[in-house]
């Protein structure tokens, strides 16, 4: 009996892939059909290309607001991101709640010396409202050449009404840790970013401190938007013990869900810690600093971080562009 029903059970569910793949080739054709008619019809001639990127960018936008399509040039200047230098304003942003929203200013750049803060909306860039405009889109309006302006209007909650802010396009460059020492034996480590050099800039921080006689250390994560999740987990595993669970992900694949936890390749950093977050800490960061709390490693002050618990992964194509997915969620210990 149990063999037939499991028998039954394989067939259903073979009738009901068969199903599903006859309903997304139909759907398929009904696409081709539009391509077709626009091509053939619309008032003025359309490039296929333009077409189809713009249906890829919707297809994507039904999905979450951190997965994206990126072009080839954006896919190039995405991976300049992470090596610690690029161009434009200085500011990380997202799709929150339908809202083009600020998640955070790099600090010494030029949208942080107008005053751009973390959660600020942009409701336009230039006269264009960024109402329905995608991630991307803004990105590319955002970027330029070096030393010219662009406006972008903000609401804030503390404004009364929108406004403008004019900012000089400019090379961004991040010094991902910075350090300082107070009173004699507190250590100051700022980072600003999760980039490739992050832990090995952090182990020379430390070192120096260390030289320096500090007992304490603060370590401060705001206004850091995130970055490379293995940054994130060598930086973590620089102060805990061996074989201390870091953070895992789950998604739909065996290969998305991971577990990453401390080992013994560095000396455990022992020192007492307080760590700095406000809603400009997002992703990585608070990765890193949910570890910490979890395990009682650190004490953590400030206001509550940007709420971003999910893992991308960029994904090369075969012209040169990439696709941006969502295809995990982090959980802390």
């Amino acid at each position: 009996m149990i063999m037939v029903l499991f028998s039954m059970q394989t067939v259903y569910a073979e009738e009901d892939a068969k199903e599903s793949k006859q309903d997304t080739y139909n759907r398929l054709k009904v696409f081709s059909e539009i391509l077709s008619l626009i091509e053939s019809n619309y008032v003025e001639p359309v490039g296929n290309d333009t077409m189809i990127d713009g249906a890829i960018k919707g297809m994507v936008k039904a999905l979450d607001p951190h997965t994206s399509y990126l072009p080839p040039v954006s896919y190039k200047e995405m991976q300049v991101e992470t090596t610690g230098k690029f161009g434009g304003l200085g500011i990380e942003i997202s799709i929150r709640d339908g809202v083009l929203t600020v998640v955070s200013p790099i600090e010494e750049t030029p949208a942080f010396k107008v005053g751009i803060k973390a959660g600020d909306k942009i409701i336009k860039i230039e006269e264009e409202s960024t109402l329905d405009m995608t991630l991307q889109d803004a990105v590319s309006r955002l970027r330029g050449e070096t030393g010219t302006p662009v406006n972008i209007t903000i609401f804030r909650e503390s404004f009364k009404a929108p406004k403008e802010f004019t900012i000089v396009r400019d090379i961004i460059k991040v010094r991902s840790v910075i350090k300082k020492r107070y009173k004699k034996d507190i250590g100051y480590v700022k980072i600003r970013s999760f980039s490739k050099n992050t832990s090995s800039d952090l182990d020379k921080a430390l070192d120096d401190l260390g030289k320096e006689g500090i007992t304490k250390l603060i370590l401060d994560l705001r206004n850091n938007p995130g970055g490379l999740l293995n940054q994130a987990v060598e930086v973590t595993d620089r102060f805990l013990n061996r074989e201390n669970l870091i953070v895992y992900t789950k998604g739909r694949s065996e290969e998305q869900n991971m577990r990453f936890t401390s080992h013994d390749k560095v000396a455990g950093v022992t020192y007492p810690m307080i760590i700095l977050v406000n809603g400009g800490s997002a992703s990585a960061s608070e990765i890193v600093a949910g570890a910490w709390q979890d395990l009682n490693r650190a004490v953590i002050l400030g206001t509550p971080t940007f709420g971003k618990g999910s893992v991308q992964t960029i994904i090369p194509l075969s012209d040169g562009s990439a696709l941006r997915l969502t295809t995990a969620r982090y959980y802390t210990p």
